[in-house]
């Protein structure tokens, strides 16, 4: 249980027992937060599904005018017909049961079509973050005081304003009573809002003797199973909706006597050039 529990706080996961976890229990939420080319995959394979079984009901009933002898590709091509509402004419239900079904399947590719349409639309209107979080984060002196910095970066062309972050420190301690708990502890930031964060956002908290991380080394932030989660939230400037990204730096991506390396350069024009190719890379601290 404790080897479970410390897998679990360091990769950032959360567990939940007696809840319904099945692909259904929320099924509009994965479609919404799911890719692109997951989202058609879906209507292409709920499309094709949905057509093959009303044309099997058409080829089991025979009840289509016009279509050739034991053919249940022609009675696919009318399903798809029929729930387009196309109707070419040459292919007409003449049976009771053929023209029933045609009422019902109109009628569900109606109400499927307006399905995908809000479906669409509520994906392509919900805005979403393209903030890079530096791979590691270090701790190192910045003005004389150990401080855990991290990078932040926004990979969109527009602006997010009034960004803010919060950073919690998360460890497994014991109680009196010896349980285990997972504790969240608040990490105080030098500059914890921007008001217009467009580029690049080093965030520092100073580990002084009033910080969660006074005293810490890698060893006992391994054994505590300790992480750094960072939540950024801030106003989208073109759809003036808010927005979030999240990070979560395990122990070990916690580096210690390192710093970030400089990625901006400052022409002497005002241009800023920010070079990403970069903006992972750690370099040894100055001796202390």
């Amino acid at each position: 249980m404790r080897r479970r529990a410390k897998r679990l706080v360091s990769q950032g996961e959360t567990l939940g027992a007696g809840s319904d976890t099945s692909f259904f229990s929320d099924f509009y939420h994965h479609l919404v937060t799911s890719s692109w080319p997951v989202l058609l995959g879906y209507i292409v394979i709920g499309y094709g599904v949905f057509n093959g079984l009303f044309a099997l009901i058409y080829y089991l009933d025979g009840g289509v005018e016009g279509a050739r002898p034991g053919s249940y590709l022609d009675m696919l091509f009318f399903s798809v017909q029929t729930m387009a509402t196309i109707g070419y004419g040459k292919l007409t239900p003449v049976s009771l049961l053929a023209n029933a079904l045609v009422s019902f399947e109109a009628l569900f590719g109606l109400v499927a079509l307006a399905m995908m349409t809000g479906l669409m639309f509520a994906k392509f209107s919900l805005p979403t973050a393209r903030v890079r979080f530096s791979e590691d984060a270090v701790i190192s002196n910045r003005d004389g005081v150990p401080t855990l910095m991290f990078r932040m970066a926004n990979l969109r062309a527009n602006r997010i304003v009034e960004a803010q972050i919060h950073v919690t420190l998360t460890v497994l301690e014991s109680t009196l009573e010896g349980d285990e708990v997972r504790r969240w502890y608040d990490l105080a930031m030098v500059r914890d809002r921007s008001s217009l964060f467009a580029l690049s956002w080093t965030a520092q908290h100073r580990v002084t003797e009033n910080s969660p991380l006074f005293g810490a080394t890698p060893e006992s932030l391994e054994s505590a199973s300790a992480g750094v989660t960072v939540l950024l939230t801030g106003l989208d400037e073109t759809f003036s909706q808010t927005i979030h990204a999240r990070h979560f730096y395990t122990a070990g991506h916690i580096r210690f006597g390192k710093r970030l390396a400089d990625i901006m350069t400052f022409a002497p024009a005002g241009d800023v050039t920010v070079d990403y190719a970069r903006f992972d890379s750690v370099v040894d601290a100055p001796a202390e």
